[in-house]
C-alpha cells in the first residue's frame, strides 16, 4: 500500500516512515507543511494518507483542511488523522463523509506500533478507526440533544461504544452483558434515531458522527466496514 505522510516533526516523520516501510507499506511522500499536503496527495494518489492536524506555517488546522480538500478532488481517499489535538469542526466534516476510510488517533494514546499499523491498514481498506477520547470530545455536550435525549443511560453508553467502532461482541465484553442484550439496545437506538439497525461498525460510527455534524439529523447512507484498534 502506498502512503503519504504529513508531519512537521522530523523525528516523528522519519519514525513513521521507517515503521511503515518495515511493515510492507511504501511511503511515496513525506511532507512537513500545510501547503505541501494537497499537491502531494493529488500527485501521488496514495492508498492512504497519514496527516497531522496542525502544520506550518500557522500550526492551526492546515493538515486537516488539506485532507478534506483532497477528498473533494480524490473522492474516497482514505485519511488517518494522527495528532495531539481534536479539531472538532473539521473532524466532524471529515468523519461524516461516507466516501472512503477515515480515522482519527491521538499521538500520545497510541501505545503500540502494531496498533498504529493496524489502524493504517484498516483505514486504507475503507474502515473507520476512532480513538475513544476523540469520540468523547465529539460527543461532549451533545448527548442531551434530540433525539438522543430519548435514549436511556445504557443506550447512550452503547452508542458511545458503537461510535468507537466496537463490534457487538466487544461492546458486550466491555459492559459485561450478553450479545443478545447489546443487539436489543442497538435496535432501540436505531429505532429512536430513525434509521434501520445495522451490524456494520463503520456505518454505525458514521451515523453517530453524521448526527453530530448535521446538528440532530442521522443519515443512514451505507458505508464499508471497519473498527477501532484503540481500547
Amino acid at each position: 500500500m502506498r502512503v503519504v505522510i504529513a508531519e512537521d516533526l522530523a523525528l516523528l516523520r522519519d519514525g513513521l516512515t521507517r515503521i511503515l516501510d518495515a511493515f510492507g507499506f511504501e511511503v511515496v511522500a513525506a511532507v512537513d507543511n500545510g501547503p505541501s499536503v494537497l499537491p502531494a496527495l493529488v500527485t501521488h494518489r496514495p492508498d492512504v494518507a497519514v496527516v497531522d492536524v496542525r502544520l506550518p506555517p500557522t500550526f492551526t488546522d492546515e493538515g486537516l483542511q488539506a485532507a478534506i480538500r483532497a477528498r473533494t478532488e480524490l473522492p474516497g481517499l482514505p485519511v488517518l488523522v494522527l495528532s495531539q489535538h481534536v479539531e472538532q469542526l473539521y473532524a466532524r466534516e471529515l468523519l461524516s463523509d461516507r466516501a472512503g476510510g477515515v480515522g482519527y488517533l491521538l499521538k500520545d494514546r497510541v501505545s503500540h506500533v502494531a496498533q498504529f499499523v493496524d489502524a493504517v491498514r484498516r483505514v486504507a481498506e475503507g474502515g473507520t478507526v476512532m480513538d475513544p477520547e476523540v469520540v468523547a470530545q465529539l460527543l461532549a455536550g451533545r448527548v442531551e440533544a434530540r433525539p438522543l435525549r430519548e435514549l436511556t443511560a445504557r443506550e447512550r453508553e452503547v452508542l458511545g461504544l458503537m461510535a468507537e467502532g466496537r463490534s457487538n461482541a466487544a461492546i458486550a465484553a466491555r459492559l459485561f452483558v450478553t450479545e443478545k442484550a447489546v443487539s436489543k439496545h442497538i435496535n432501540n437506538i436505531f429505532s429512536k434515531l430513525g434509521m434501520p439497525p445495522s451490524d456494520d461498525d463503520n456505518r454505525r460510527v458514521l451515523a453517530v458522527l453524521a448526527y453530530l455534524h448535521d446538528d440532530g439529523t442521522v443519515s443512514a447512507r451505507p458505508a464499508s466496514g471497519g473498527g477501532s484498534p484503540a481500547g
